[in-house]
């Protein structure tokens, strides 16, 4: 006796209902991500635990009485003034094109101060890290 199959299974997949759940997860995952947002970042300057990998090439220091300071590389750091700060950049930019900036700043210091650095930095394009020192262990 020979069974014959009534309805031949076709080989097509219906994507109407994948489509659905792709979209709910979309909604999903953008909510969630607002959500998150506001209370991801945490600012503790001017300690830190985590040290860029990146080698800078040019520093600038900020002591505690507002005196500039500059030094390319592995030279002596210089004074410098306010006004000193943007062509001693330039310079250094000549040197090396692809250099980071390293600014130390005592952390007694007005933020105005490092503002004005990082303006200096940002309207001749150059690479700015802001150098912080690591917790201490307890």
């Amino acid at each position: 006796m020979a069974l014959k199959r009534r309805q031949k299974i076709s080989p097509s997949f219906s994507m109407s209902s994948m489509t659905d759940l792709i979209f709910l997860l979309l909604i999903f995952f953008m909510i969630t991500s607002t959500m998150v947002s506001p209370n991801a970042i945490k600012v503790l300057l001017p300690q830190g635990s985590e040290q860029t990998s990146a080698k800078p090439m040019a520093r600038v220091i900020i002591d505690k009485d507002l005196n500039y300071y500059g030094a390319f590389g592995n030279e002596d750091e210089m004074p410098l003034t306010m006004d000193e700060l943007t062509p001693f950049l330039q310079e250094c930019a000549q040197k090396k094109p692809e250099m980071y900036v390293a600014l130390y700043a005592d952390e007694s210091i007005p933020y105005r101060e490092i503002v004005r650095v990082l303006n200096i930095a940002n309207e001749n394009h150059f690479k700015m890290v802001l150098a912080t020192r690591r917790p201490d262990k307890n």
